[in-house]
């Protein structure tokens, strides 16, 4: 049939003319498919996904996916990656993948709530036993790990309280019983330390899994939600990968589009957010009503001398972290006051998640969400604070006329 005698709809979706290849720019061209078009039944028989060879479904994989997945690897050395919808979609999947029935995983006392959740309600559901250990004691993850344990989850430093554990021993405990262990790696972000090259001094330890809330820093808009699963090891990436099929997860062209545009200044954000932290945390020690600064790169933090250890030579040995903190306010202060506090904030808005460039603050009652570390916490309530992108010194005022207000104290200068 010629191309003249076509009706309008048949030529419109089948137009004889391609645009030429040829052309190069700074942000990578955004592919989006469900349907794949191959070339001949035989080229539909032999393309391969797996191994990124080629593309048979939009699920399986884009030109756009693939170089956001092989970028990530680069940041955080990895050579494998997959994408998910979501932070917890990355814990969720790797559980899945690794864990069945009679299986236990051990988790931090710290972890990320909804870790813990998953693994309270689907995990039990499903005959997969969880126990908690204290991160901040070595000799109580080695302790736990029985002939059940197939995974062991790891926190650097843990949600909210921001204690950094003794990562590089708990990693050789695991080596040692021949546990696969997990990390998640959202705080560091391949940027305050590698989580598969955890030695400086030319050894190597890594930590066989490496989760990522992409919607924090590798996002930084607050406007993503996206994950990433990364490994080393071929064997269990094809593990991960296969369960990751079958689930038939998927991420959006769009959204890997805006993670790709903002995955270049990562490194410029990540340490303009720990600079401003840093002064803003040091600020907030020096009140009276501050009983305890929960700051891994700050002296006297519960797991100062791990954070150093492994994360002070980055960034020409300034040492890095992320612009995430949190404080203990005294007890003599009731939640009331708290709350006039966070409510009197203006530029900290009340607001979960970070890596954002909105700053944010939410205050968390604590000793619900603990059971064997609290012993490293002290007595009151602890607010957590999310430094963004804002002037530093116009955050530092905006705490200050907070404080005087929810406390009726001077902000000491």
């Amino acid at each position: 049939m010629t191309e003249q005698a076509r009706h309008i709809s048949t030529d419109l979706v089948h137009h004889s003319y391609q645009a030429p290849q040829a052309f190069t720019a700074p942000q990578p061209a955004v592919h989006k498919a469900s349907t794949v078009i191959f070339d001949n039944v035989q080229d539909m028989r032999t393309r391969r996904w797996l191994d990124k060879s080629g593309y048979t479904y939009g699920l399986h994989g884009t030109p756009t996916t693939y170089q956001l997945e092989e970028r990530l690897c680069s940041l955080e050395g990895g050579k494998q990656c997959l994408l998910v919808p979501s932070g917890l979609s990355a814990i969720s999947t790797v559980a899945l993948a690794l864990l069945s029935a009679g299986d236990e995983v051990l988790m931090p006392d710290n972890a990320y709530g909804p870790n813990k959740d998953f693994a309270a309600h689907e995990l039990s559901r499903w005959g997969i036993r969880y126990v908690l250990y204290n991160p901040m004691n070595v000799a109580d993850l080695q302790a736990k790990i029985t002939p059940a344990t197939k995974l062991v989850w790891l926190e650097a430093p843990g949600s909210v309280s921001m204690e950094f554990p003794n990562l590089i021993a708990m990693v050789q405990a695991c080596r040692a019983r021949g546990v696969t262990s997990v990390l998640d790696n959202t705080w560091g972000a391949g940027l305050a330390f590698k989580p598969f090259d955890l030695l400086a001094d030319g050894g190597s330890l890594a930590a066989d899994v490496s989760v990522h809330a992409l919607t924090k820093y590798p996002s930084g808009g607050g406007d993503v939600l996206m994950g990433s699963i990364m490994t080393v090891s071929p064997s269990l990436h094809m593990r991960i990968k296969l369960t990751h099929m079958r689930l038939g997860i998927g991420v959006g062209a769009n959204d890997a589009e805006m993670v790709l545009r903002s995955l270049s200044s990562i490194a410029l954000r990540y340490h303009a957010h720990d600079v401003s932290a840093r002064v803003l945390a040091a600020g907030l020690q020096r009140q009276p009503a501050v009983v305890q600064l929960l700051h891994p790169a700050f002296e006297g933090a519960p797991g100062h001398a791990h954070w150093k250890a492994l994360c002070g030579s980055a960034h020409q040995g300034q040492g890095a972290a992320a612009g995430l903190f949190s404080v203990v306010i005294g007890a003599q202060f009731g939640q009331d006051a708290i709350d006039r506090f966070c409510d009197s904030l203006q530029y900290f808005k009340l607001g979960y998640s970070w890596g954002g460039p909105m700053s944010l603050v939410v205050p968390y009652q604590i000793e619900g969400m603990r059971g064997c570390s609290g012993g490293a916490l002290k007595a009151g309530t602890v607010v957590r604070f999310c430094v963004g992108l804002e002037d530093t010194q116009d955050l530092l005022r905006d705490l200050a006329q907070a404080w005087e207000k929810a406390f009726g104290q001077a902000w000491k200068a």
